[in-house]
């Protein structure tokens, strides 16, 4: 796998390391090296040989650097010489761009082919609000393309197969937020997210911030439970890869029950309220929980506890068997 240096002037890398960690969970062959105040060039370079002499292979290294001339880029592009081939250097280092390198050792191990598709994400991970802010030299881009079939389009018409494909559907009670943004949607690659809650659905506020939150080339929306069960059987859906999020296992059980065809529901985090118990350090249940989901278990669903694709699978049957000894049913 692609190694990567995160490096820095102060604890900058260190702190962006955490946030990725956090966010798509433990990586192997990433380092943070960082350059501290009573340091000179020599102790950071000699931080980046002994990073790279750690890793499981040094044949492609990534340095991603927080400023372009800086004493980090300058050791690194000294430890660059002779390795141009196999070796990179980014800089303008921000947290969607070293998620979207995580994403991308998945699929190649490739420095230069890494770097090539990071650059662009870099840029594109500058947002601002009030979208009424001008920003200086830029045109206004093109929105990507819409899969979902616009209003114009006949009912009863076939698009594609006319099944629409669900790529994941997750229960969590955040629904869209950093986890799901970058690290599923990297690794299911859906073209639309889909919040499944009654509750958001009318709530105008909650509604515009998960339709904002949606990462780039990806349209995000809400719908209520009912109108997802209308979509799960209107063939005009068909060419749709989606991202389904419910706020709790009662809203997928109705989904399902209603016939929105998901065979697996991805447990990321149920959060802790009175009357429930601590399974988890990110899933809590009450007894209403726990009958909801020997129902979604009668019906075929395969639950799996992740809270982001690197981690390992936790057993669901013990977590069940510790939400019902703590419920004492």
């Amino acid at each position: 796998m692609v190694g990567i240096i995160i490096a820095s002037h102060g604890e900058f890398a260190k702190g962006i390391y955490q946030s990725g960690k956090m966010i798509f969970g433990e990586q192997a062959n990433v380092a943070p090296v960082t350059l501290m105040p009573s340091e000179g060039p020599e102790d950071i370079k000699k931080k980046m040989l002994d990073a790279i002499a750690s890793f499981d292979d040094d044949k492609e290294i990534i340095f991603m650097c927080d400023l372009w001339s800086g004493t980090p880029f300058n050791q690194a592009s000294s430890l660059l010489n002779g390795h141009e081939d196999h070796w990179a250097i980014m800089t303008g280092l921000n947290l969607p761009m070293l998620l979207e390198a995580y994403a991308a050792r998945f699929s190649s191990e490739s420095s230069h082919e890494i770097v090539a598709k990071v650059a662009g994400v870099a840029k594109d991970g500058v947002k601002v609000l009030p979208e009424t802010i001008k920003i200086e030299g830029e045109e206004k881009k093109a929105k990507p393309a819409d899969s979902m079939p616009k209003g114009a389009i006949p009912e009863g018409t076939v698009i594609g197969d006319g099944k629409i494909k669900y790529v994941l559907a997750r229960i969590d009670t955040r629904l869209l937020h950093g986890q799901v943004a970058t690290t599923w949607t990297k690794t299911t690659n859906p073209n639309r997210i889909i919040a499944v809650s009654d509750n958001v659905a009318h709530d105008a506020l909650r509604k515009q911030m998960i339709e904002q939150a949606a990462p780039p080339g990806v349209k995000a929306n809400v719908t209520t439970i009912d109108k997802m069960i209308k979509v799960d059987k209107d063939p005009r859906f068909g060419n749709t890869r989606a991202m389904l999020l419910f706020e709790t296992p009662q809203d997928a059980l109705r989904a399902i029950e209603g016939g929105v065809s998901i065979k697996e529901l991805n447990l990321g985090s149920m959060a802790h309220s009175e009357g429930k118990v601590v399974c988890t350090k990110a899933v809590s249940m009450g007894k209403d929980d726990v009958e909801t989901f020997e129902k979604l278990q009668k019906l075929g669903v395969k639950i799996v506890v992740k809270k982001v694709p690197a981690d390992s699978e936790e057993n669901f049957d013990e977590i069940m068997k510790k939400a019902k000894e703590g419920l004492g049913l």
